[in-house]
């Protein structure tokens, strides 16, 4: 050891406080351990290698042992059992006990075995029908038990030869019984024979095949069988024996002689053959027995006790595109409508069903959204990360299973739950049973919605089935009796709102009737609900819409699942789909009212939107109040939705520059050509151009400039004049209705060829007016007002345009005669000018004749064709041009009936009096002056024409501001003209104006006849500013 430098011999201390010899003990401890550890595994080892060794003994001694009975059978009876005959059977011999105990299903000489002697027993039954015999002899019940432990062992290796050799024998699997010389043919037809019910034996042999998992067996022999599983038109299995076993072994099971008391749900029928994609494709006997022999009903009464959060037991080894679940669900749709219509159907099936469609449909990935959904979608958060969970379908399974969603279905499915419920005494509230019924309904159909497309789903529900006189009974008794249901077995928490699930069911649907149904049927025959329910029905919805936006907080983070572990039923999500539902249904509703009046515009406002505090907030972005205007504005009153709009423009006109005077452009326009001045001018400029201020200057007939300084008032007569000219019916842009209403001339382009570009020219014109809030007289059809909003318009709207087209439609649609005798083909035609044109409503159509099937698809052709698609360009340019200046957002707030009143104003007689007490005076008159009043007499004495003429000729507008004179600026003035003393010459005078600065110079008359002349003349006279 090297010398360390340290002469000293210091004592070394252990700092953990341990002596030595308490380091030895643990280390000798640990020792001990790890050898008595050693010496169990050791001991463990040997006892396993003692169980393989005496296993592996065991087996081979039990192969000598087949082997030698093998030999002594193939002496006893030959090779091919040429030896064999019927005593061979019974159960004194030892024949099948040897033969069972020897073969092997994979051994291609046990298998040839197998097969003589299924052949035999197969030949006995068609002889001599009764097989009892052949095994039992003539005492089957001091033999049963013999009997019934051999056929276990025959039955169950039949099928398991076959299923071992599946793809040996893949072609045969699914041949037609006829082909009795193929080896799977005569194995399956042995199973068939054996396990028939009617034999005393079935019932034990059924539950040994049970417990051997006989399903998966079929599934992997199914599967084998179908080259193409995934085809949906292959009919393969039809009729084959294959499918008559799967029909005998499963009728067991819903017998009441199964004594299969121990379920397995890995193993049972509706996991491993259900979840076989199309299945009732491939054996079309199957799905008649599962719908009408009680199969279907004890599976889906299965189904329902077991699969709730245990969905994972359905077999899923198909690949992503084929999920067990959605297999199961696309069959279960499929053989829905035949299984409800069976006469042994019953209510509670029928719940079970819709229980179990709706949790199968819940895990379901929403398949091909319509535009309402993909905007749900849109405001539901954290949806990207729920669909990650979710496993795709194919594009197969996708189509069938939203084809199998048909109207028959709802008829069957929703018809049978509700039925009764319709009926009920409106006094008495929702007991405990319907208050199921209509929950799982409920939930049933919103998952639907929100798995499927919308369209399909409520055209089967409005047409076939009674949801909505049903539902609005309901939701009727419950809102009078205050009682509505918590729907705890959905899994939801108490304190959600019982109305939110029915309403989002019945919102949809009812709007998608009101969109089919005709006039007559609305409000003469009042269906499908009548005019009062409808009035109390707007009452419950305005009430749970407010609650929905204003009162009840809305949650941002991820839905949660309910307690049962549906997805697309979590509260939150509902919320988002009812705001929808309940604020379009409320929409559709108001344009009913509009069109005729059943109840008075102010019942859709909600008290609370009325409140200066709420309108100064919806002004806001990102409010609650803005949200409600955005998705509900009929709550809001229209007056306070005018000032929004009017606080829209304020903003845009501020970010434009709108009030520097740099930004002016001037416009030179002759009086006599008003209109090609105008166009040639305005469509130079750009969007930003028309944004700012415009100022006009008019040329006379002499080509000099007229007097007059624009201050606003010369824009506005320009705009009276430029709209008056061009939406003109004789200068044929546009043509009227009947009822003297404007829109777009289909056959312009045979009189103008820039009559696109005249169109966005009129557009962007129409826009300007609003922008500056000038009113001008243009009163456009209802119809042609939607395409403002970007709406489609549908038959409903057909009045608007052509009210005789109209009832011709109506006429046809209830006509109860035979349509194909009218002689109408899928054809229109189109008269412009005295020049008839035929056009096809479907390629084709020439030839295609209307019947009573395809009568309906004829009516909304027609109506499309003349409220869309002929003036489509005309529309699409005229909007275009629009909306340069006004946003669509900013008008969506207001139904077409008051987008009329933005444009034109109120048509009723001006409000002298409101003008009046918004005037002012100078030059010495005042309020109570004797010439004012008198004014004033003559003002109320003139007539609505003449009252427009003086406005027009004091402020440059026929129309005053829309929300009154209160917000006309500047404030309308009486000045008076001529100081001190009165003479002749000043009341010689005309009245003057001064159209920039809504000015009345007027002369102190004394007389109430004379200030009406000179009034009527200076009116009338149409000077141009020259007069001014």
């Amino acid at each position: 050891m090297f010398f360390s430098g340290d002469s000293s011999t210091r004592k070394r201390v252990d700092l953990g406080g341990r002596s030595s010899k308490e380091r030895d003990r643990q280390v000798l401890l640990e020792q001990t351990r790890l050898e008595r550890k050693k010496r169990q595994n050791l001991r463990q080892q040997i006892s396993a290698a003692t169980r393989i060794q005496k296993c592996f003994r065991g087996r081979k001694d039990t192969e000598k042992a087949r082997l030698k009975v093998k030999e002594q059978f193939f002496v006893t009876y030959g090779a091919q059992c040429q030896k064999a005959d019927q005593s061979c059977f019974g159960p004194e011999s030892t024949f099948l006990r040897d033969l069972l105990f020897f073969v092997n299903v994979t051994n291609n000489e046990d298998n040839t075995v197998l097969l003589e002697v299924s052949n035999f027993i197969l030949n006995y039954a068609r002889n001599f029908g009764n097989i009892v015999n052949l095994f039992s002899g003539s005492d089957y019940l001091s033999n049963r038990a013999i009997v019934e432990h051999r056929l276990k062992k025959l039955t169950f290796v039949c099928l398991q030869a076959v299923y071992q050799n599946r793809t040996r024998w893949k072609g045969q699997l699914l041949m037609q019984s006829n082909y009795s010389s193929m080896p799977a043919i005569v194995l399956l037809e042995t199973v068939c024979c054996l396990v028939n019910n009617d034999l005393p034996w079935a019932s034990e042999v059924m539950r040994s095949l049970h417990t051997k998992k006989v399903f998966s067996l079929l599934r992997g022999i199914i599967l084998e069988g179908l080259e193409d599983v995934m085809h949906p038109a292959s009919n393969a299995g039809v009729n084959s024996s294959l499918e008559q076993v799967l029909i005998q072994i499963s009728l067991h099971f819903t017998g009441d002689l199964c004594c299969c008391t121990i379920v397995d749900t890995s193993t049972s029928f509706y996991s491993q053959i259900l979840s076989v994609p199309f299945l009732w494709h491939h054996f079309p006997n199957l799905k008649e027995v599962f719908c009408t022999r009680g199969l279907g009903k004890h599976c889906i009464h299965e189904m329902m006790r077991h699969l709730p959060g245990h969905i994972g037991v359905i077999v899923d080894n198909l690949g992503p595109s084929y999920p067990g679940y959605a297999c199961v669900l696309g069959n279960l749709l499929e053989a829905a409508s035949p299984l409800l219509s069976a006469s042994n159907s019953s209510h509670e099936m029928a719940l079970d069903m819709v229980n179990l469609l709706t949790l199968l449909l819940d895990m379901l990935p929403s398949l091909c959204l319509s535009s309402q959904q993909k905007v749900a979608e849109e405001d539901e958060p954290m949806e990207e990360e729920n669909n990650k969970e979710e496993k795709p379908c194919g594009l197969n399974l996708q189509r069938a299973i939203s084809t199998s969603m048909d109207s028959r279905l709802f008829h069957h499915l929703v018809n049978v739950l509700l039925k009764g419920i319709s009926s009920t005494n409106t006094e008495v509230p929702p007991d405990d049973r319907e208050l199921e019924i209509v929950g799982s309904t409920c939930a049933f159909l919103h998952v639907t919605f929100s798995t499927l497309p919308m369209e399909r789903s409520m055209t089967g529900l409005a047409y076939r089935t009674e949801i909505v006189p049903a539902l609005w009974s309901f939701i009727r008794r419950c809102h009078s009796s205050n009682r509505w249901p918590v729907f705890a077995k959905l899994g939801f928490s108490s304190d959600a709102p019982g109305w939110l699930l029915p309403l989002t069911v019945f919102c949809p649907v009812y709007k998608h009737m009101l969109t089919i149904i005709g006039n007559e049927e609305f409000y003469e025959q009042e269906k499908p609900l009548s005019l009062k329910d409808i009035k109390s029905l707007i009452l419950i919805l305005k009430q749970a819409l407010w609650n929905l936006l204003w009162v009840i907080p809305s949650s941002h983070s991820k839905p949660p699942e309910t307690s049962l572990g549906f997805k697309k039923l979590s509260v939150e999500k509902i919320k988002t789909r009812a705001n929808i539902a309940i604020a379009e249904l409320l929409a559709k509703l108001e344009d009913w009212n509009n069109r005729r009046q059943f109840t008075l515009p102010t019942d859709f406002h909600y008290h609370e939107a009325m409140n200066e505090n709420f309108v100064s907030q919806a002004m806001l972005d990102n409010t609650r109040a803005n949200e409600i205007l955005t998705l509900a504005p009929f709550l809001v009153p229209f007056n306070a939705r005018v000032r929004i709009f009017q606080s829209y423009l304020d903003a845009s006109k501020q970010r434009s520059g709108f009030h520097q005077p740099l930004t002016n452009h001037r416009l030179k326009i002759r009086r006599s050509r008003i209109l090609d001045d105008a166009f040639s001018q305005l469509s130079a400029f750009t969007e930003e151009d028309l944004r700012n201020p415009i100022r006009v200057v008019y040329v006379n007939e002499l080509g000099i400039e007229e007097a007059g300084i624009d201050g606003g008032g010369i824009f506005k007569d320009f705009m009276e004049n430029i709209v008056q000219a061009s939406f003109d019916v004789q200068y044929g842009l546009f043509k009227e209705t009947s009822d003297h209403l404007l829109y777009p001339n289909p056959g312009s382009g045979l009189i103008h060829d820039q009559h696109l570009q005249y169109f966005h020219f009129l557009g962007s014109l129409l826009g300007k007016a609003m922008y500056e809030g000038i009113l001008v007289d243009i009163p456009l059809a209802t119809f042609f007002l939607s395409k403002l909003k970007q709406k489609y318009n549908y038959l409903n709207d057909l009045p608007s345009l052509d009210a005789e087209l109209y009832r011709h439609l109506q006429f046809l649609k209830h006509y109860e005669g035979d349509v194909s005798e009218l002689e109408l083909y899928f054809v229109i035609v189109n008269n412009e000018y005295g020049e008839q044109t035929e056009e096809e409503l479907l390629p084709g159509g020439r030839d295609m004749h209307v019947t009573n099937d395809n009568v309906i698809t004829f009516i909304h052709l027609v109506s499309n064709h003349r409220l869309n698609y002929q003036i489509r360009n005309q529309s699409s340019y005229f909007l275009k041009g629009f909306q340069q200046l006004i946003q669509k957002d900013w008008i969506d707030m207001f139904n077409e009936h008051e987008l009329q009143l933005l444009i034109s104003g109120s048509l009723e007689s001006m409000d002298v009096d409101d003008l009046r007490d918004h005037a002012t005076y100078s030059g010495g008159y005042e309020p109570g002056h004797e010439v004012i009043e008198r004014f004033w007499e003559v003002m109320k004495s003139f007539s609505l024409e003449n009252q427009k003429k003086f406005l027009k000729f004091v402020t440059g507008c026929s129309r005053g501001p829309l929300l009154g004179f209160k917000y006309l600026e500047p404030k309308f003035c009486i000045q008076r003209v001529g100081q001190g003393n009165v003479n002749e010459e000043v009341l010689n005078r005309l009245p003057t104006s001064a159209t920039c600065m809504n000015l009345l110079k007027l002369p102190p008359y004394t007389s109430k006849e004379q200030m009406r002349t000179k009034l009527m003349y200076a009116i009338n006279a149409e000077a141009g500013f020259d007069l001014s």
